[in-house]
């Protein structure tokens, strides 16, 4: 069994080895001091109000990044990112799993911690990334980030990625430990595969496999093995896209019994600067009695299934959800809207309707504005929801 110190130790090993003499003092202190330096810094508003014994919450919070990476030895770099959450406003219940909250969740807590803190070695096309560090594959479905909150979710993790083969990009994951959005930790033992190629005329291919073991919650355990194809078209006045997918997921290690399914079908046009997008999108229930529905613990929840947050579980009887969506830019300013219709996979039950509706707006180079919200309506379960979120970012 790998020790969950694994990463840390390794990190911390590479740095001695970089100031012990496996390279000349002058060259190491040659890529410390001609690093760069990034910031970010994130204000935001975000108020819900739900049909629920809780109290509607109000939160303001600023997230305050600032990063260091070194310039390039010898193929070897690092970077150190500090993460701080305040709360201005706190007027909302932080956790999840509190089950004594009496306000609705925010989860975004106050904090400080090391956000990623990595060394990377690239030697041609190939890379190996070494501690903690932000892992998105595609488009965040099965593993990523959480970008969306204010502490993002990184991974404890070694990082193994090649496109040394012609129209074919290869990467390798082993996660150690997955640091939450709520600043807690949970141990892990997962082996991420993901495999592209790209030399079809007709769009790329993906092949993915991951293997997920928890420690601590060995029931959630499971492997989702899948094909991921997307790719574009264009005639004389449109540009269409179109992405199918589909997964299998199965119980691994010690977890519960599960044989689910994924499915997506999307097709998207770009029609006189109007992108007009439909979906169906089914997360699929357990096939035998007591068996889990399909599940994506490392995912990107909150970018699918509603900005409402009504679906980061899947429900028993699975999930279906057919959508359309429309954008354009207005003097740049980007408007979206979205309409979600859910019901259950198996059973028949409705499970409600989303709008979701965006305003984004990027200043110069370094700063966005931005205006979102979500009224999730509640079917035969569910609870009625609506969120509003006011943003203003900074980076550089």
């Amino acid at each position: 069994m790998v020790k969950k110190t694994l990463v840390s130790a390794c990190v911390m090993a590479g740095i001695a080895m970089m100031a012990t003499g496996t390279a000349s003092a002058s060259g190491i202190t040659e890529a410390i001091t001609g690093g760069t330096v990034s910031g970010d810094f994130r204000l935001r508003m975000e108020r819900v109000e739900q049909d629920n014994p809780w109290d509607d919450a109000s939160s303001l919070t600023l997230r305050s990044r600032l990063g260091y990476r070194t310039a390039e030895y010898k193929g070897l770099t690092g970077f150190i990112e500090f993460e701080n959450i305040t709360a201005l406003d706190d007027d909302y219940e932080a956790m999840p799993a509190n089950t004594a909250k009496t306000k609705s969740v925010v989860a975004d807590p106050e904090g400080t911690e090391v956000n990623q803190l990595y060394l990377k070695y690239a030697l041609g096309d190939n890379a190996v990334i070494l501690g903690r560090q932000r892992i998105i594959l595609d488009n965040a479905r099965f593993v990523g980030n959480v970008g969306w909150r204010q502490n993002e979710q990184t991974f404890n993790a070694l990082t193994l990625s090649s496109q040394a083969l012609a129209d074919t990009a290869l990467t390798y994951v082993f996660v150690d430990k997955i640091n939450t959005i709520t600043a807690g930790e949970i141990d892990t033992t997962a082996h991420l595969f993901n495999a592209s190629y790209t030399a079809l005329s007709a769009g790329k291919l993906t092949g993915y496999a991951y293997l997920i073991e928890f420690d601590d919650k060995a029931d959630d355990s499971n492997s989702t093995i899948g094909l991921r194809f997307a790719g574009a078209t264009d005639t004389a006045d449109v540009k269409i896209k179109y992405t199918v997918e589909y997964a299998k997921q199965s119980d691994y290690a010690d977890g519960a019994d599960i044989d689910s399914s994924y499915m997506l079908a999307e097709l998207a046009a770009d029609i006189s600067g109007i992108g007009i997008k439909v979906g169906y999108e089914v997360l699929g229930d357990g096939k035998g009695a007591g068996d889990a529905s399909f599940s994506t613990p490392l995912a990107t929840k909150h970018a699918f299934n509603g900005w409402a947050d009504a679906f980061l579980g899947t429900p028993g009887n699975g999930l279906q959800d057919i959508y359309l969506s429309a954008t354009t830019k207005v003097e740049g300013i980007k408007l979206l809207a979205v309409y979600h219709d859910y019901s259950a996979d198996s059973g028949g039950d409705d499970l409600g309707s989303e709008i979701n509706l965006l305003a984004a707006k990027k200043f110069a180079k370094n700063y966005t504005a931005l205006l979102k919200y979500a009224n999730y309506s509640a079917g035969d379960t569910g609870t009625d929801t609506e969120k509003l979120w006011l943003m203003g970012q900074m980076t550089f």
